[in-house]
């Protein structure tokens, strides 16, 4: 196959957030949903993969393999342990993980908020609270010394489609079921209104590009299905695409496909390749995700957020990435204009419902003595990333 280069200055990075890889983030919604005596997650997050403490190992595995940027959240149960009690000693760890990258020549890109939120905003009402956007804005004030300088890419909320859709989350609704269940229309509008009090907050700082990430699924109506299939993405995902209007840039996160018939999502079919979260195996969703972004928010420049797979066979991740990178660079060469990617994940590291079992790391974690060892998928990603060339 022919060499396909991407564009000067192309982004390539390893992507994480604080819950799944930190450890100890006791204070947050997702440990006391973990530990709640219903809980319907397989089990506890616990010390994850110690990230919190060795955060310079991980940071040193990006620069090493050539992947010039690292994605990261905040966690603001950290910062903000109780309401309006701000916490200057976990901002300042922060602001060390920034400067950390910089000291090995590795781009941050930090996300403001990756799904967790502190106990205190989760029983106050959280999204759906009416002060829930003076409280985010409150909170992005606080954390303006850890990324309004040095640090280009600010992300607001990541994914806050999937944070609607969570609250419907049922133990017959985690990974493996039939599409996604249905958003909480009052989270997504206290989403939304957080995200533009934070847009705002960002850019009078005069440095980093902000956006948000939205997870895009890669609906595929079935014929004659256009209608309903319109109609069961747009409080899914079209709203939250529109939303990014006159943003800095727009996080498209791509995993798998979604087929839609007359009745709603389908199973995945028999006989199809799935990965460790019973998703179809289907590189080319993030070139539709791409695609879909740039119908419905022209001019708005996109970056890959997240892009991965599960699974236990390291081939399967190097082949799905080449894959999905030829995508993503069909996307480009039709005149998309796309920033960069980052693989998902850095490490393999808790994955909410679905525990430690789906494996999306380029370097694996010991569960019991946290060694990180690197995978040759990230060995082989870094060698593009150095050549910013496939093939």
């Amino acid at each position: 196959m022919s060499r396909l280069t991407f564009p000067d200055g192309f982004v390539w990075g390893a992507a994480t957030s604080s819950h799944q890889i930190e450890g100890g983030n006791v204070n947050n919604d997702w440990w006391a949903r973990e530990h709640a005596p219903d809980a319907y997650t397989i089990e506890p997050s616990g010390d994850a993969c110690d990230s919190y403490h060795r955060y310079p190992e991980d940071v040193a595995i990006v620069a090493d393999l050539g992947l010039g940027s690292y994605r990261f959240s905040l966690e603001w149960s950290r910062i903000e342990p109780a309401d309006g009690e701000f916490s200057r000693a976990a901002r300042d760890h922060y602001r060390r993980m920034v400067d950390t990258c910089l000291q090995a020549g590795v781009v941050p890109n930090v996300s403001l908020n990756h799904f967790t939120v502190p106990r205190w905003f989760d029983e106050g009402g959280g999204w759906t609270a009416q002060d829930a956007a003076d409280r985010f804005a409150r909170f992005t004030e606080f954390v303006e010394p850890v990324v309004a300088r040095d640090v280009p890419w600010v992300c607001t909320i990541n994914e806050p489609n999937i944070t609607a859709c969570f609250a419907n989350l049922a133990a017959d609704t985690t990974f493996g079921g039939v599409g996604l269940p249905a958003p909480d229309l009052r989270i997504a509008d206290g989403l939304t209104a957080a995200h533009h009090r934070a847009v705002e907050i960002v850019r009078s700082w005069g440095g980093p590009r902000v956006g948000w990430a939205v997870a895009t699924q890669a609906y595929d109506a079935l014929p004659g299905c256009e209608e309903q299939t319109a109609r069961y993405a747009e409080p899914r995902e079209t709203r939250f695409l529109h939303e990014a209007t006159g943003d800095d840039w727009l996080g498209i996160q791509a995993y798998t496909r979604t087929f839609v018939g007359p009745d709603g999502p389908l199973p995945v079919a028999e006989g199809v390749e799935t990965t460790l979260t019973g998703w179809e195996y289907f590189p080319d969703a993030v070139g539709v995700g791409l695609r879909t972004a740039a119908r419905e928010v022209p001019g708005v420049p996109l970056l890959v957020t997240e892009n991965g797979i599960a699974t236990a066979d390291d081939e399967r991740r190097r082949a799905y990435t080449e894959g999905a990178l030829r995508s993503v660079h069909a996307a480009v060469t039709d005149g998309i204009d796309v920033l960069g990617y980052y693989h998902w994940s850095l490490l393999d590291n808790f994955e909410w419902v679905a525990g430690y079992r789906p494996t999306f790391g380029l370097v694996a974690v010991d569960r019991s003595t946290f060694t990180r060892t690197v995978k040759p998928s990230a060995r082989w990603l870094g060698g593009v990333a150095r050549a910013n060339a496939l093939g």
